[in-house]
C-alpha cells in the first residue's frame, strides 16, 4: 500500500512539473496538457520547432533567450518539439521544417515564420503574441 501512495505521489510530482510555466527565455518540451493549458489562459505562446543537429536552431535560440528576458515578454511561454521524434506534431501544427516558429495569442496562431535568424524579425514575430 506504501508503495502504491509513493508511485501515486512521484507521479502527481512529475505531472506537476510538466504543466509548471517556464520562466523567461526558458523552453519547455511540449506537452499538449500544457500549451491547451497556455491557450485557455491566454497567454502569448511560441512554439519553436528544432533539431538539435540544426545551426540556424542554435542561431535562433539565444536570440529567444534575449528576448523572452525583456519585461514585455515576461508571460511568454515558450514550447519546444523535436523535429526528429515529435512527427504527430509536426503534422498537428502543419510544420514542414526544422527552425519554424510559430506564435500564438491564447488559441489564435498569430504568425509564423521559418529559418528567421535576424533578431528584429523575430522580436515582431514575438510582439504578434501578445
Amino acid at each position: 500500500m506504501t508503495s502504491r501512495r509513493a508511485t501515486l505521489a512521484l507521479a502527481c510530482l512529475a505531472l506537476a512539473s510538466c504543466l509548471s510555466p517556464a520562466k523567461a527565455g526558458e523552453a519547455l518540451p511540449f506537452s499538449t496538457a500544457a500549451f491547451e493549458a497556455a491557450q485557455k489562459s491566454g497567454k502569448p505562446i511560441l512554439v519553436e520547432v528544432s533539431a538539435p543537429w540544426c545551426p540556424i536552431c542554435k542561431t535562433q535560440k539565444p536570440i529567444l533567450a534575449r528576448l523572452a528576458a525583456e519585461p514585455r515578454f515576461k508571460e511568454l511561454q515558450i514550447f519546444d518539439i523535436d523535429f526528429d521524434s515529435q512527427k504527430d506534431l509536426l503534422r498537428r501544427l502543419n510544420v514542414r521544417t526544422q527552425s519554424t516558429l510559430i506564435a500564438f495569442k491564447g488559441e489564435t496562431e498569430t504568425g509564423r515564420s521559418v529559418g528567421e535568424t535576424q533578431p528584429e524579425w523575430i522580436e515582431g514575430l514575438l510582439e504578434k503574441t501578445l
